[in-house]
């Protein structure tokens, strides 16, 4: 302690003769103790200076540089020393060279070897908790590297501060899209993402728990929404399917500018009432991840993207008055069974419903399963055609109808 006191006063001896406003008077004394004594007496009376202590943030200027230890100049309390890991600095300035600034913490205000301990690293600790406070309230994207993954998302660093980007919280871009929904396959997908660079946002940050959780996602959102902004509902884009899930397909697609495709991707999803006319139990029968597709833009909600395929293609519907009319016996087959009836399909596109009541009423106590079966062709006779809606009453022909039905279909023939 007696070398920092020994600098101290020689550093005061320096200043005096200054300005009044700033002059420390220093009295002189028969021994160097005594004047030692006297100054430091003054500087406390004055508060001129305010000796840290440990725990306290100093800044100094690196005065020598080796691969375990470096050396600051803290003038005027004497030279402090940082070793080993206590130099690793979380923020990344970058490797410090004699002449730079450096700030750090205060360990221990003497060692064995005279010199004030430091750790760069602790401060470096501090300030990195600021920085990441600060980037949540203000909303800031941030650059973090991955570090490893699990099933449950990405463990990242910012700052050199470890924290935690949920599968949830991934892009468009990023996101693991399983069509089974397999842990083990989204894992291996998500192991490709690390030691890369992501741009995210800061979404929650507790420094004395340690927790910190950053979205992806919510940092594509503003950018998303700005390149969005140039489309409109009724847009046709040209894509390729990125996934494929069971209540539709997730398309991804790039924009058509004058000078040729905008390289920044953008994805929407297709309904699974919106890929066909016709009804789908399972959109992997009509679309497969990979597939080249076209498609209109039918919603834009912030920055969600609905699309529609089947709105490109002509709609069956619009011309079914001249294949189908009420009271024809037609053949159908049974897609499927529900509480309220059958969903038949005439042809590809056409499909009806045969009401539970109207099959009721034509087999009085007997239920669906005991009258048709799934998969089975059947007659219809039509009971109502709603083009606009796209519905279609059916109920089972008797075998008088169906009769009928033959005998027309004879007798038309013959005239032809």
């Amino acid at each position: 302690m007696t070398n920092i006191l020994d600098k101290l006063a020689t550093e005061v001896d320096k200043i005096t003769g200054e300005k009044k406003t700033n002059s420390l008077v220093v009295k002189k004394s028969s021994s160097r103790k005594e004047e030692n004594n006297s100054v430091m007496e003054e500087l406390m009376q004055e508060k001129v200076f305010q000796f840290p202590q440990i725990g306290d943030t100093v800044e100094g200027e690196v005065i020598d540089v080796s691969s375990n230890e470096i050396y600051l100049d803290l003038t005027p309390f004497g030279t402090g020393v940082v070793l080993g890991k206590e130099i690793k600095d979380g923020l990344g300035t970058g490797k410090l060279k004699i002449g730079d600034k450096a700030i750090a913490t205060i360990t221990d205000l003497e060692n064995e070897d005279g010199y004030i301990e430091l750790s760069i690293r602790e401060a470096s600790y501090e300030k990195a908790w600021d920085n990441i406070e600060s980037k949540k309230d203000t909303q800031d994207k941030v650059e973090i590297k991955v570090l490893s993954a699990n099933k449950g998302g990405l463990l990242v660093e910012v700052n050199g501060i470890s924290g935690f980007l949920p599968v949830s919280q991934l892009s468009s871009k990023n996101y693991p899209r399983v069509e089974d929904g397999d842990k083990n396959k989204i894992l291996n997908l998500l192991k490709k993402l690390v030691g890369q660079e992501l741009e995210v946002r800061i979404i929650d940050a507790d420094r004395e728990t340690e927790k910190l959780i950053v979205s992806e996602k919510a940092a594509q959102s503003e950018r998303d929404k700005e390149i969005i902004s140039s489309l409109k509902v009724g847009d046709v884009i040209e894509g390729e399917a990125s996934g494929v899930v069971d209540f539709g397909a997730f398309v991804k697609f790039s924009l058509n500018t004058e000078d040729g495709k905008d390289e920044r991707k953008l994805e929407g999803l297709v309904h699974i009432s919106e890929l066909a006319w016709q009804l789908i139990e399972d959109p992997r029968s009509i679309i497969k991840v990979g597939d080249k597709v076209k498609a209109k833009i039918i919603g834009i909600d912030n920055d969600k993207i609905s699309l529609s395929i089947r709105a490109l293609l002509t709609d069956p519907w619009s011309k079914i008055d001249k294949k189908y009319k009420i009271g024809d016996i037609v053949k159908g087959t049974v897609n499927k069974i529900n509480h309220f009836g059958a969903f038949v399909y005439l042809d590809q596109d056409i499909h009806g419903l045969a009401h539970i009541s109207e099959m009721s009423e034509a087999f009085p106590g007997k239920n669906l399963e005991e009258i048709i079966k799934i998969g089975e062709i059947y007659n219809w006779r039509i009971l109502s055609i709603e083009a606009k809606n796209h519905r279609m009453g059916l109920v089972l022909a008797t075998k008088k109808e169906e009769t009928q039905a033959e005998n027309k279909g004879k007798t038309t023939q013959e005239e032809k």
